[in-house]
């Protein structure tokens, strides 16, 4: 009867539904219901007439406008299909059901060629990183073809392709609505909320298995390789943003861990921690996975703006299923939209995108979008599949299916790289209300670089009740309402008083220090400071874009994660410029942190997993600050 019901849908062109494989189950499952689309994820029907609704929603990526960030707008639905049915079918009926003979492809290749993407890279390093833009950035390429194959066959094919020969993913789908089709395997889920428990599964870092398959040592390269691993760190920083902003106690993070597919293997972390939001506030506030923006989030927005040519549609939103739990709520499942297929009247597109960072090689990244679309086309049997760089073992045992994760060697060095971080993250934590600041008020002013909802937990772990104010919203009165002012760090040149941010966050800082209220200036607002007291203001000759150094600090030499593009700058062996004192590097003269009556400042990000004396540090600086 269900597989009854799975041909009768598949041959109504009509008919909406989804097919849903998720890892390590054995079943599929198959959703059927009307389609609604709507303008905002507060509109997503979860309740009607009363009654909790289980829906599934297509988010487009165009929905990051509901945070304010900008996008280019190509009219890509909000889409749900509210559930009237969920069947479980047998995963091995469903194969036996569905068409397999090939679907060719022609016309094939990559809408932008590859000399102009590896430009693209260059601009993008120079112009948007090099000036302090941000830490990383995702520029995505297509690969087009046509098919000569209806469209909902060829998904149906590629989804039991799918099912057949890739491993490891999250979630293996197929979406079938008029005039909207997506077949893929997502390796990620963004956000998950159970049972008021919120988990975020950051994945970066991509290793392409060679011809003859992965091996121990082939994989020890990748792990070793500094950039693979500060875009892992930098793409969990940003992750924890979005945790601090939707959970009480700010996240948890646990791993690494080795996410093994068929063709690719990642690097990933998990992130948890406690939300009684609803999980559309939740899924808004996530939106979207820096695996797939770059970070800081807002400007990342901005820069795919600028450098890619046309909209994004579903590449890199999420599929949402909101199920209906015990509790009276919503359960929230949401992969990130990618490793995906769309096919709309004979013609499918593969939008692939590589992360952009200080290290990135032009070349390189041409490389990485290569491999991340033949590994999808590969996965479908759209083109010739690599059967040997499927193999899953360096063991010459045949048959012997170890992943590599197991080994010890691979293991070790996995873990070592926690070493690096900072416990604050790595354990339970949560507001101290017996902190040693508690009873006392704190203005956090955001300049655009959410690492302010981390900056925040922080402090309130320090027993301060805290609040986040933007920028463009801050009034004077709240800022000289509270006890110490947090000015935040943000994105661009210090230097630009044209900006309105930096504007706004000179006014700030000039506001606090004319009433000698308590001020702590972080990374941008550090610079700010510093060129108050006529400290020459430069830019670095490489940025440190997830650059984890010990720097002094007033007698200590914390570790600290920075995220700077900019330095002020000091004569070497300044200590003292008028009433601030300074702490600088002995040999370039950059300084790291300021202090003097009623205010602190610091270049690094204290709040950064990469800083693992941060929280030590963060304390110190607010002491100051407040004493």
């Amino acid at each position: 009867m269900t597989l009854s019901r799975l041909a009768e849908l598949s041959a109504d062109p009509t008919a909406s539904f989804v097919l849903i494989a998720r890892d390590g189950a054995d079943t599929v499952e198959l959703l059927s219901g009307d389609v609604l689309d709507v303008d905002l994820l507060r509109d997503i029907p979860l309740d009607i007439d009363g009654a909790p609704r289980e829906v599934f929603a297509l988010v487009p990526y165009r929905q990051v406008r509901e945070r304010g960030f900008v996008a280019q707008d190509d009219g890509a639905p909000l889409r749900c299909i509210v559930v009237d049915e969920h069947l479980h079918l047998e995963t091995g009926e469903v194969l036996a059901a569905l068409p397999d003979a090939p679907v060719p492809l022609h016309d094939d290749g990559f809408d932008i060629a590859d000399a102009e993407y590896a430009t693209i890279v260059e601009k993008v390093i120079a112009d948007e990183i090099g000036r302090g833009e941000g830490a990383n950035f995702v520029i995505r390429r297509d690969f087009t073809a046509n098919i000569d194959v209806d469209d909902r066959t060829a998904a149906l094919t590629w989804f039991r392709a799918l099912l057949t020969h890739e491993r490891g993913a999250y979630w293996t789908f197929a979406v079938f609505t008029p005039g909207h089709i997506a077949v893929g395997a997502s390796p990620e889920a963004h956000v998950v909320a159970r049972g008021g428990v919120v988990t975020m599964n950051p994945i970066s870092g991509t290793f392409r298995h060679p011809s003859g398959g992965a091996t121990k040592e082939t994989l020890i390269d990748f792990l070793a390789s500094t950039k693979e691993t500060e875009e892992l760190f930098m793409v969990v920083d940003e992750e924890l943003k979005m945790m601090s902003a939707v959970c009480s106690d700010g996240g948890r993070i646990t791993g690494p861990h080795l996410k093994e597919m068929s063709r690719l293997t990642h690097t990933e972390y998990m992130l948890r921690g406690r939300s009684a939001l609803d999980p559309r506030d939740i899924l808004r506030e996530t939106m979207f996975a820096p695996t797939v923006t770059g970070s800081p989030m807002q400007n990342a927005c901005a820069v795919i703006r600028r450098h890619e040519k046309k909209p994004r549609g579903y590449y890199s939103g999420v599929a949402a299923l909101f199920t209906p739990n015990g509790d009276g709520g919503h359960d929230l499942d949401a992969p990130i939209l990618i490793r995906t297929v769309y096919l709309k009247d004979g013609a499918l597109s593969v939008p692939v995108g590589a992360t952009l960072v200080r290290h990135s090689d032009p070349l390189g990244e041409v490389s990485e979008t290569h491999g991340k679309a033949a590994g999808v086309l590969g996965a479908i049997g759209a083109i010739d599949r690599d059967q040997i760089a499927e193999a899953r073992s360096d063991s010459d045992a045949p048959g012997d299916e170890q992943a590599l994760a197991d080994d010890p060697t691979i293991a070790a060095l996995l873990s070592s790289r926690n070493a690096r971080l900072a416990d604050f993250w790595l354990n339970p934590q949560g507001d101290d209300l017996d902190g040693p600041f508690a009873g006392r008020t704190a203005l956090v002013v955001d300049a655009e670089d959410r690492f302010t909802t981390m900056l925040a937990h922080q402090l309130r772990h320090l027993g301060l009740s805290v609040t986040i104010s933007p920028w463009s919203e801050v009034q004077d009165a709240d800022l000289d309402a509270a006890d110490i002012v947090v000015a935040g760090p943000g994105p661009g040149d210090p230097r630009d008083a044209g900006n309105a941010r930096i504007a706004r966050m000179r006014e700030v800082v000039a506001r606090r220090m004319d009433a000698e209220a308590p001020l702590l200036a972080v990374c941008l607002s550090h610079q700010i400071l510093s060129d108050r007291f006529g400290i020459a203001l430069t830019s670095l000759d490489a940025p440190h874009q997830g650059l984890q150094k010990a720097v002094p600090v007033f007698g200590e030499d914390p570790s600290i994660g920075f995220y700077n593009t900019f330095t002020a700058r000091v004569e070497p062996g300044t200590t003292k410029v008028g009433p601030a004192e300074v702490s600088a590097d002995a040999v370039s003269g950059d300084v790291y942190a300021l202090r003097g009556p009623h205010f602190a400042s610091v270049q690094g990000h204290l709040e950064s997993i990469l800083s693992r004396d941060g929280i030590r540090t963060l304390e110190r600086l607010v002491r100051h600050a407040l004493s």
